[in-house]
C-alpha cells in the first residue's frame, strides 16, 4: 500500500554523513571501502525519499542506472567524487530509458548497504521519476 506521507526531500549533503574504512577483501584481493552511516542517514533507511541528480546508465538492457550528485565527468566513477555521491536506481517500471547526465528527480525507498561490495552503498528501491 502506498504511503500517505510525502517523500522526504533529501540532499546529497545529508547523504555525506558517512565515514569509510578501508578493509582487506580476501576474495577480491584488494582493499575495499566499507561505510559507517551517520545518524542522519540511518534515520532515512526504509523511508520514502525524493532526491535529484544526474543519471549514469550502466546497462540499458538490465535497466541498471546510477544517480549521481555530479555529472559523469565529475562523478565517483570518473571524476574522483566519493562513493557517498552515487546511488543505484531500482526502477519500479523496467522500461525507463535515460541518457547520460540527464538531470532527474526521483522518489523511492532508501536502502543502506554496508556489506555487499558489488552494490552501491545507497540503493533506491521502487524508484519513480518525478514529472
Amino acid at each position: 500500500m502506498p504511503s500517505l506521507l510525502a517523500p522526504t526531500l533529501v540532499s546529497w549533503k545529508t547523504l555525506g554523513d558517512v565515514k569509510f574504512e578501508k578493509k582487506w577483501d580476501e576474495q577480491e584481493g584488494m582493499y575495499v571501502l566499507y561505510p559507517s552511516f551517520g545518524n542522519s542517514v540511518k534515520n532515512l533507511e526504509g523511508k520514502e525519499i525524493r532526491i535529484s541528480g544526474y543519471v549514469i546508465p550502466v546497462d540499458y538492457n538490465e535497466n541498471f542506472y546510477v544517480l549521481s550528485a555530479f555529472p559523469y565527468s565529475s562523478c565517483f566513477f570518473c571524476g574522483g567524487a566519493g562513493p557517498e555521491s552515487v546511488m543505484s536506481l531500482k526502477f519500479k517500471k523496467k522500461d525507463e530509458r535515460f541518457k547520460t547526465d540527464t538531470r532527474i528527480e526521483v522518489t523511492g525507498t532508501l536502502e543502506l548497504n554496508s556489506t555487499d561490495i558489488y552494490e552501491m552503498n545507497y540503493i533506491l528501491r521502487d524508484a519513480e521519476k518525478v514529472n
